[in-house]
């Protein structure tokens, strides 16, 4: 059966989805994607995969899909960064048959994605990006998407979603902003440029970008057209966001909690996602905020979240007749609504004056900042310089390291291989070969075993021992015939 494309995969595969889960690193896991999916979602997207460590490493296919199948969990989208045609295709046909499309991420902006040259940092590269998803559309039997950002210029944006489609691109969801857009300096998301894009392509677009409520997504349909809307941020601080709903924090909380127990994720995922939920709570109870950090069992964040439900509890108790909520939110602290995220002079008027006060610090709004300058250092490395007053932060100073010929990790120093030690110790196990460099004795422990094995055979059997005493003996006096 040939693959759907276009209109008819968003009609009959995506089961015409409007209301649409973004990728998000840490955070869009199975049992969060249940949650949002219980509570008006149509359809999601796992988190961005590494296409090069999904095809090389089993565990990593085993913990973020492998192990994670559940019919509940349909229409899903499976989302990879990558810069190599083949080793894209070849991480999207091993993930293919647990998924409804395969998504190419061009939209991340993080440094991370910067180093290694993924996401938004490849927008500018559309020799490279035509190959790979050429090369997609001809090998899988899933239909390609991706997500984009925007271009400065909206002429250039149309142009680049055009060939994407020509491509073979059959969905393409747009986040409305540039890749130099991000965190304090995120702004506004241009609706412009997507209803522009949508006007451009003839398969179908998702839009992303300042959803807060469901009367966003209503608005953003209506201004711009799509088929869709992704939200990130605004489904993390209410899961019920496309239910049109504000529920209880605790609500939501709890029955996360819940599926967490049934399909297990990492402590860190959790943990993430309580912070995310009761974060205006946590604005009020302080030492419960430390405790929510510090807490390293799944029981102890339970505990955590049933405290801060009685909190609320009681404060609700106490409330009194027509009172309203404080620091200008919408919503009292314990009911699900938008976080505004503050920009550089307002996180700055947050934090006092210069950004420090009652030992307080904003997030950064640069990279660049970070030139060994403890007042401009993040508060974790702030931590780190008072454990090593002499550690250094500037990036000329750090030392260079060898790559490993394998997959470009940094390579042991004494590795025989020149490999890092998880791909020589797959190499060392294959060839029954020693890396003292890492550690890595398979050759000398097969061989100690061989010769345990054969002591233990002499020793249940001492007639080996004997005959072959004998046999020594007549290999002598024939040999003394012989010279003879």
């Amino acid at each position: 059966m040939p693959k759907l494309r276009g209109e008819a995969f968003w009609r009959e595969t995506l089961r015409s989805a409007h209301y649409v889960v973004a990728p998000m690193v840490d955070q869009s896991e199975l049992a969060w994607r249940l949650l949002s999916r219980r509570h008006g979602a149509q359809l999601c997207y796992t988190p961005m995969l590494h296409a090069q460590v999904f095809l090389r490493d089993a565990n990593y296919r085993r913990e973020n899909l492998y192990g994670e199948a559940c019919p509940e969990d349909r229409p899903l989208i499976v989302q990879f960064c990558a810069n190599d045609p083949d080793v894209f295709v070849q991480a999207a046909l091993l993930a293919q048959d647990y998924c409804d499309a395969i998504d190419l991420n061009l939209g991340c902006p993080q440094m991370i994605a910067k180093r290694g040259h993924y996401g938004a940092f490849l927008q500018e590269e559309w020799d490279l990006l035509q190959r790979m998803i050429l090369l997609a559309n001809e090998k899988l039997s899933v239909p390609i998407t991706c997500k984009i950002r925007v271009f400065p210029e909206i002429d250039k944006t149309v142009k680049y979603a055009q060939m994407l489609e020509k491509a073979g691109c059959q969905l393409l969801t747009v986040h409305g902003r540039t890749k130099e857009q991000k965190g304090p300096l995120a702004g506004v998301a241009s609706w412009e440029h997507i209803q522009a894009v949508r006007k451009a392509v003839s398969i179908p677009v998702f839009a992303n970008g300042n959803i807060q409520c469901l009367s966003d997504v209503e608005e953003c349909i209506r201004k711009t057209g799509v088929h869709g809307v992704m939200s990130a941020e605004g489904n993390l601080h209410n899961p019920a966001l496309f239910e049109g709903r504000n529920p209880l924090v605790w609500e939501m909380a709890e029955e996360y909690l819940e599926i967490v127990q049934k399909y297990p994720c990492p402590l860190s995922y959790v943990r993430a996602h309580l912070f995310k939920l009761w974060h205006h709570t946590l604005q009020v109870y302080q030492q419960l905020r430390e405790e929510l950090a510090k807490v390293k069992t799944l029981e102890g964040i339970v505990d955590v979240n049933r405290e801060l439900k009685l909190r609320c509890q009681e404060e609700i108790a106490n409330q009194k007749e027509g009172e309203k909520p404080k620091e200008g939110l919408p919503f009292f602290h314990w009911i699900c609504q938008p976080y505004i995220r503050p920009g550089p002079k307002e996180r700055c008027k947050e934090n006092g004056a210069s950004g420090t006060e009652k030992g307080v610090r904003g997030k950064r709004a640069l990279e660049e900042e970070e030139d060994g300058n403890s007042e401009l250092l993040s508060k974790n490395k702030q931590k780190k310089k008072l454990r090593n007053p002499n550690k250094s932060f500037d990036p000329s100073l750090k030392p260079k390291y060898a790559k490993c010929d394998q997959c470009g990790n940094p390579k042991g120093n004494k590795c025989v291989f020149n490999m890092c030690r998880g791909c020589c110790k797959k190499r060392a196990f294959r060839e029954t070969a020693d890396c003292p460099g890492h550690g890595l004795l398979f050759k000398t422990k097969y061989e100690k075993s061989l010769s345990w094995q054969s002591s233990q055979r002499v020793i249940q059997n001492p007639e080996i021992s004997r005959r072959g005493d004998v046999d020594v003996g007549e290999a002598a006096v024939l040999k003394e015939a012989g010279d003879g």
